[in-house]
């Protein structure tokens, strides 16, 4: 069995969603189609990136959407500014549906400042092996330190296409990060209180777990588990940024109309002074763990 990996350094980090817009319409989209609309207009990318800069210290800006590049200022403006007028790194989260000019152009004006590039597969807009040369071609563009992966929604009825992308991601070289499907509770449920969000039962649950490997950590596939009174330093040295400008402790928090921060655009963004123990029953996103904002993981 392989030994548990140590937790990891705490690195501070910003999820802004640059845009609520996005050019594909996956039919297992968690974010109702009304929410997958608009973005900050360039007075209110002014105000983040001055909110941004003003972060102490070197922190993680992660660019996320709908989708980044859907954003006519993603490559205008917004990359350009990060890397001028922030001391800070940029990773993005992408379907990679951006032209290779532009995702050759984010390549060249993010050099020695990227740390991640999460591409999502989402195969009812894209096969798979056209897919992974367009990512492979992005991978021999960036540097050798880039961390480039891959992220597969598995649905629960249909795990021959995550067995497929998996197959094929991985053959190229390439990680493959699989991430379990979440759905709405049941009204009942939500209003007995707890969290509104639960992970998709599996029906087979043999193959899945084929699919997951032995004992998958954050660091390996997105299971959304409960820290529950682990201590996390979320609105400290974690923050998300939604498409209004509205700036929470994470996106849990959100959900649950806690942990405002402020909000960026206007520039009544504070965060909190120290760690607190986790409230709630469940965590969507590995970006927090990851980044090393829960203790002892």
């Amino acid at each position: 069995m392989t030994p548990p990996r140590p937790p990891r350094a705490r690195q501070p980090t910003v999820e802004w969603q640059v845009a609520g817009a996005c050019n594909y319409d996956c039919s297992y989209c968690i974010q109702s189609p009304r929410f997958r609309r608009g973005r900050p207009d360039a007075e209110a990318v002014e105000h983040a990136l001055a909110a941004l800069g003003s972060l102490p210290g070197t922190w993680e800006i992660k660019c996320s959407g709908g989708e980044a590049f859907a954003h006519p200022l993603f490559l205008d403006r917004i990359v350009p500014g990060l890397m001028a007028d922030t001391p800070h790194h940029i990773s993005v989260l992408t379907n990679l549906s951006a032209s290779r000019k532009d995702l050759q152009r984010f390549v060249h004006l993010t050099r020695g400042r990227l740390r991640v590039l999460s591409a999502s597969l989402h195969l009812e807009h894209v096969d798979a092996d056209t897919f992974v040369d367009k990512l492979s071609w992005v991978r021999d563009s960036v540097e050798p330190d880039v961390d480039i992966v891959v992220n597969q929604v598995v649905l629960p009825a249909a795990l021959d296409a995550a067995e497929t992308g998996k197959a094929t991601v991985e053959a190229a070289g390439l990680r493959w990060f699989p991430q379990l499907y979440k759905v709405k509770r049941p009204k009942a449920e939500r209003a007995q209180g707890g969290d509104p969000m639960t992970v998709a039962a599996y029906p087979d649950e043999a193959r899945l777990q084929r699919l997951l490997g032995d004992q998958p950590g954050p660091r390996d596939a997105n299971l959304a588990p409960s820290y529950r009174g682990q201590r996390c330093w979320a609105g400290v040295d974690y923050f998300v940024i939604d498409k209004d400008g509205g700036a929470w402790a994470c996106r849990t928090s959100k959900r649950h109309g806690e942990g405002f921060l402020g909000n960026v655009y206007d520039g009544t963004l504070v965060r909190w002074s120290d760690a607190r123990p986790c409230p709630y029953g469940m965590c969507p996103c590995t970006v927090p763990v990851n980044r090393g904002m829960v203790e002892g993981v």
